[in-house]
């Protein structure tokens, strides 16, 4: 104590936490709380606001839990000065949240927006330990980029972050809600009838290219990005070029804290703190979603075989052209075409297409492209050196007490987990998500590659050297010890099932 002010060595309680730890709760009656802002439902005594809540509120303390578990300023835990976030977090920076923010709606169930969005009680826990770490100077950022026939609005209804945008301003704290999406389109039968320009990221947009560190350097073929037109992915990922648009503020910000939702994944087979990087794009069509073809011409378009994909991938982008050029005459054939295809083609949650299954090979180079560019990019589109002592911090903490699973990330069923994870790196965290989920990280390449990177790498260990700290004492150790009958079988994405399990009988077993 230096004249009645606590130093902290930054350096050293930074140390404390190693990168191969991850913190995990499990609280199985655990829900959310449905009022907004999210109060906690008792006295917290380290709790930046006094607000308390007469309903309970699972999420935070499971978040506070984790943080607890983490090690996190553990002397003072359980005192008015305990600041978990402090030396993860400084003083007078800006820090970036980054949800899951995807879709308003799900398809089948009105209250499904619960296992596919990061709950705003999370956000609200969140935000209060980082706000204390700040010590009221800096700024805090909610960002995301949702998928692009997604409202925000509805987004942010659904949530509460209307009333947590309102709570935190009558108290002094600087947060901002940002939706990084240039173009909002509006949909009808899944066919997009209107497309509205946007905002979008107040401090614009970085171009990157990744070039030679880039993982598709060495992988070739012809690409799909997220609409009809593939010249535009292609023209960015060619002739050496390997190009992102990435929101500004997700490079300029001090830290980024990712906040994903636990899910299975249709083309990446999880979502969790890796693939929740898509969110900072600035323009999904410079993505590569997929690779045109099966796999005997190099592609990942789907398993090979049957000769209807060849006459569907002709046909479907005449009427996707047709309805973008032609909006209201070219929008209704496309509806009526969409209809006839169901029957003739088959329906995507029943027919493996457009990537969406465990041959990807695309989906998961993408991804680990943006991690590259979140860690080691500067806001003039160059990269730092690719050394750990460079890298920006990026934490993640994971919403999965309501998770996501079978056709997700859009379309799962719930699954009562009552999980929140906690790390101070993403491949660490998704590893050890992957195995409490019943999964194999060897067979999910969007992780097993995350340890594998050469060029600007992501990791300097290896998904094994990952331990979890747990209240739950048989996860409490190294990842490869875990028994997968102590974990929380997951049902994969129908494409998935049979490839990414570590013990498939498990999942007899609870007849899943």
């Amino acid at each position: 104590m230096v004249d009645g002010v606590v130093v902290v060595n930054v350096d050293r309680f930074e140390r404390m936490l190693d990168p191969r730890l991850v913190a995990a709760v499990r609280d199985a009656d655990a829900r959310y709380p449905a009022d907004a802002p999210f109060h906690p439902d008792t006295t917290i005594v380290e709790a930046p606001f006094g607000e308390r809540a007469s309903t309970p509120n699972h999420a935070y303390r499971a978040v506070r839990e984790a943080f607890r578990i983490a090690g996190l300023d553990a002397p003072r835990y359980g005192t008015a000065a305990w600041n978990p976030l402090q030396g993860l977090v400084r003083p007078g920076e800006t820090v970036m949240l980054k949800p899951n923010l995807v879709k308003d709606a799900h398809p089948r169930d009105p209250r499904g927006w619960e296992y596919i969005l990061t709950h705003g009680s999370i956000i609200r826990a969140v935000t209060d330990y980082v706000w204390k770490a700040l010590e009221g100077r800096g700024r805090i950022w909610l960002a995301d980029a949702p998928q692009t026939d997604t409202s925000f609005a509805a987004v942010v209804r659904v949530l509460g972050l209307d009333a947590l945008c309102e709570y935190y301003a009558a108290r002094g704290v600087a947060f901002e809600l940002l939706d990084l999406r240039q173009e909002e389109w509006i949909s009808r039968d899944a066919v997009v009838t209107e497309r509205r320009r946007l905002a979008g990221d107040p401090r614009g947009y970085v171009a990157f290219d990744l070039g030679v560190k880039s993982e598709f350097q060495d992988h070739r073929g012809r690409y799909y990005g997220a609409d009809y037109d593939t010249d535009e992915v292609n023209y960015h990922h060619s002739g050496g070029r390997h190009e992102y648009k990435v929101a500004r503020s997700a490079i300029a910000c001090d830290v980024l804290f990712n906040l994903p939702k636990l899910k299975t994944h249709k083309k990446a087979g999880i979502t969790v703190g890796l693939k929740n990087l898509v969110g900072i794009n600035g323009d999904k069509n410079w993505l590569p979603h997929h690779t045109e073809g099966d796999p005997s011409t190099g592609g990942d378009e789907h398993p090979g075989g049957q000769p209807m994909h060849y006459a569907e991938r002709r046909i479907v982008p005449y009427f996707r052209a047709l309805s973008d050029r032609v909006p209201l005459v070219g929008a209704v054939v496309h509806r009526a075409a969409r209809r006839v295809g169901r029957r003739l083609f088959g329906d995507s949650e029943e027919v493996i297409r457009s990537g969406n299954w465990w041959g990807n090979d695309t989906t998961w180079r993408m991804c680990l492209d943006l991690n590259k560019i979140a860690l080691y990019g500067n806001t003039d589109g160059t990269l730092r050196a690719a050394v750990p002592q460079e890298r920006k911090r990026h934490f993640v903490l994971v919403d999965g007490i309501v998770a996501g699973e079978g056709r997700g990330p859009m379309n799962p069923d719930p699954h009562y987990a009552g999980l929140v994870a906690f790390g101070t790196h993403p491949a660490s965290v998704d590893a050890a998500c992957a195995v409490l989920m019943g999964f194999d990280p060897e067979r999910i390449p969007v992780v097993r590659e995350a340890f594998r990177c050469l060029a600007a790498p992501i990791a300097n260990w290896g998904w094994r050297d990952v331990a979890i700290r747990s209240n739950v004492p048989a996860w409490a150790q190294p990842l490869g010890d875990i028994d997968s009958r102590e974990t929380l079988p997951f049902r994969p994405h129908f494409a998935w099932a049979g490839h990414i399990e570590r013990d498939t009988r498990v999942h007899e077993h609870v007849g899943a």
